[in-house]
């Protein structure tokens, strides 16, 4: 039986599980996430979509523009708004549920730290972390296990690579 991790919204009123831990975490310091946020970075945990369960109230989605043109869903409470997570390219399948969302988000720690080239100059980062300018090849980077979990979802969905 996987862990659950309960997590919501600032005013209670989105609850949601996450049934067992991410296939993998991003610390984010692209500027959307800066000005999306309000803060110097997003913390995504990236799972499949079937693993979350919502418990009370459905967030509400909201389409954000990108650099890159693909589409990207911010979840957030119709009430207080805050961010519960994302869905990048509206995939449908995996989502980016934002750590700070969880009850227990002190268990999480980002595996990679990206988009640094824009990071404020007053963040520190871990000695050894993994840090990249941009992005990074998920190939390289995730264990193998999260791979497996990432395709085994897309295949499920009947999703394109």
């Amino acid at each position: 039986m996987s862990e659950i991790f309960e997590g919501g919204c600032f005013c209670g009123k989105v609850r949601y599980r996450m049934h067992g831990r991410p296939m993998f975490i991003h610390c984010c310091h692209c500027t959307d996430c800066q000005q999306q946020t309000g803060g110097a970075f997003a913390i995504n945990a990236l799972i499949e979509a079937d693993r979350v369960e919502i418990t009370e109230s459905q967030p509400v989605a909201v389409a954000m523009k990108t650099d890159s043109g693909l589409p990207h869903d911010i979840y957030r409470c119709p009430q207080c708004q805050t961010v519960v997570w994302s869905d990048y390219g509206r995939r449908r399948w995996m989502l980016f549920v934002r750590v700070q969302t969880l009850e227990r988000r002190s268990e999480f720690s980002p595996d990679v730290h990206i988009f640094t080239r824009s990071k404020v100059g007053w963040v520190g980062l871990p000695e050894g972390a993994n840090v990249f300018d941009e992005y990074y090849s998920t190939k390289r980077m995730w264990p193998p296990e999260s791979l497996a979990r990432r395709e085994a979802a897309r295949v499920k969905a009947g999703a394109e690579r």
